[in-house]
């Protein structure tokens, strides 16, 4: 009997350890919910929902083509090996199959769940899925892994057609399985309700800093983000039939869908990279010197998004709260926890920066442009230390991902690889004229600004914003944009 162990793969489209145990012999499915461990990765409660939702969702999918999906307790990776040996011998399994998670934590618990398995003579067999090209394929002219992204780039796209992994198809209904597990594993769903039971109930743990948002039912959660693989396919496609020929213009500006808004589907695996990727395909991506600019465009995000986790694999410091140039943590970030929460809360002063950051705490998501721009305003104006702002970002996040959301914030604070150089500062205002020129963004998150002119809604003056009871800003840009400057100097 083989196993499928689920991780962040929740679908059965293009899933390759799951296509492989099928393939092989009859399988069954398990996953565990480590509510500790995402605790203390700061899963966010709406990244939680999704994921829990998900999990309903692809147990009613396996149980279509007779895989029975098994849902253990188990609160932190330390307890999951040896859960894991005992369903296997319970359940006579032969095989597990999973596929590879990079982060350093789940790297490690891959490698002593195999150890455990062993000495038990049950084998584990890994299978590379989040990246199109497995880390570690793409090296430069030297043999050394890539530290910049444009190189990285062109490697990457003259190596797919002969080192990307395939797209797999769904795997076939197999003959149901008689099962003789003994109760504590029965094929029910109750972990599963137990803990979307809490979460309803907001009982998860708050974020490390309290703030003024509001918790959200989980039904808030599931009117934004529903679950299921045909969700994420049909988003897939409503972007290409509406959006993908436009990207390149629109995907900066927050008040249009111009994106595809697959980010927390893809961050669960309930769609893969490698779809998407053939997606931008039809659309003539991969040709070399394409026209498609949209669709060019949109792949680039998705070869950001390997170039990310291929960085992780080769330096895997960066997920151990480490820069990624050593010399920036002597940088002397300040600690101002005043400041923090008013960048927290969406109250800097700034409107671009307030409605960013107010979209986040209402939606759990945000624009990628705008990411960029409240990440930058909290290093670069507040100096304020980038692994907080990392930090608060996954617990609030839908679609928070390791190696995503580190590389993002670290390219924002000019500590990591590719990064923004030191002196490249977004000024807020100018960012919040040129990508939301009459202010529709700002208006639909900063009500108080509503009746304000296009002109004064990016920067309200001092009668302005005590009219509006809207702040002023906490920081001037000018100043603080010289005094950082002169700090990151002394490091050169």
């Amino acid at each position: 009997m083989n196993l499928m162990w689920f991780r962040a793969d929740f679908r059965l489209q293009d899933n390759p350890a799951l296509h492989h145990a099928m393939s092989d012999g009859p399988t069954l499915a398990i996953f565990f919910i480590t509510a500790q461990q995402w605790r203390q990765h700061k899963m966010s409660a709406a990244k939680q929902s999704l994921l829990l939702r998900q999990l309903q969702s692809l147990a009613e999918q396996l149980a279509q083509i007779n895989v029975p999906l098994h849902i253990l307790n188990c609160d932190t990776f330390a307890a999951l090996p040896y859960a894991m040996a005992e369903f296997a011998q319970q359940c006579q399994i032969s095989q597990v199959f999973c596929n590879t998670e990079y982060e350093v934590n789940e790297a490690a618990c891959e490698t002593e769940v195999r150890r455990t398995l062993q000495s038990l003579d049950i084998s584990l067999q890994s299978f590379h899925d989040q990246c199109a090209i497995a880390p570690g394929k793409i090296k430069t002219l030297t043999g050394e892994d890539y530290k910049v992204f444009t190189p990285f780039k062109r490697a990457w796209l003259k190596a797919f057609e002969h080192s990307a992994r395939p797209c797999w198809p769904k795997p076939k209904a197999q003959r149901p399985l008689v099962q003789n597990a003994k109760d504590n594993f029965a094929s029910d769903l109750r972990a599963l309700t137990a803990h979307r039971a809490l979460l309803g109930k907001s009982t998860l743990d708050k974020p490390a800093l309290e703030t003024s948002t509001r918790s959200h039912s989980e039904a808030h959660w599931q009117t934004l983000w529903p679950a299921g693989e045909d969700e994420a396919q049909a988003r897939l496609k409503r972007f290409c039939e509406q959006s993908i020929d436009t990207y390149h213009q629109y995907r900066d500006i927050p008040s249009l869908e111009g994106t595809s808004a697959l980010s927390p589907y893809l961050a669960l695996g309930i769609i893969s990279a490698r779809q998407c990727i053939d997606a931008s395909a039809h659309f003539g991506a991969l040709q070399q010197d394409s026209q498609q600019l949209g669709a060019s465009t949109w792949l680039n995000e998705l070869i950001w998004r390997d170039f990310y986790r291929h960085v992780m694999v080769a330096h895997p410091h960066i997920c151990k709260f480490k820069p990624f140039k050593s010399a920036t943590d002597q940088l002397p970030w300040r600690h101002d926890p005043k400041h923090f929460q008013a960048w927290c809360e969406g109250a800097t002063g700034y409107p671009l920066v307030d409605a960013a950051m107010r979209q986040l705490a209402q939606t759990g998501w945000m624009h990628n442009r705008l990411r960029m721009v409240v990440a930058m305003f909290l290093c670069k104006h507040l100096f304020i230390d980038w692994r907080l702002g990392e930090a608060y970002f996954m617990e609030q996040l839908v679609d928070g991902d390791l190696a995503s959301n580190n590389g993002g914030w670290q390219w924002s604070a000019s500590t990591g690889v590719d990064a923004v150089p030191y002196f490249r500062i977004f000024n807020p205002t100018r960012q919040s004229q040129r990508f939301d020129p009459d202010g529709t963004f700002i208006r639909r998150y900063l009500a108080e600004l509503a009746e304000l002119d296009n002109k004064s809604i990016h920067q309200p003056n001092s009668f302005q914003a005590a009219q509006c009871n809207y702040p002023l800003p906490i920081v001037d840009h000018a100043s603080a944009v010289a005094q950082t400057k002169s700090w990151f100097k002394a490091l050169t």
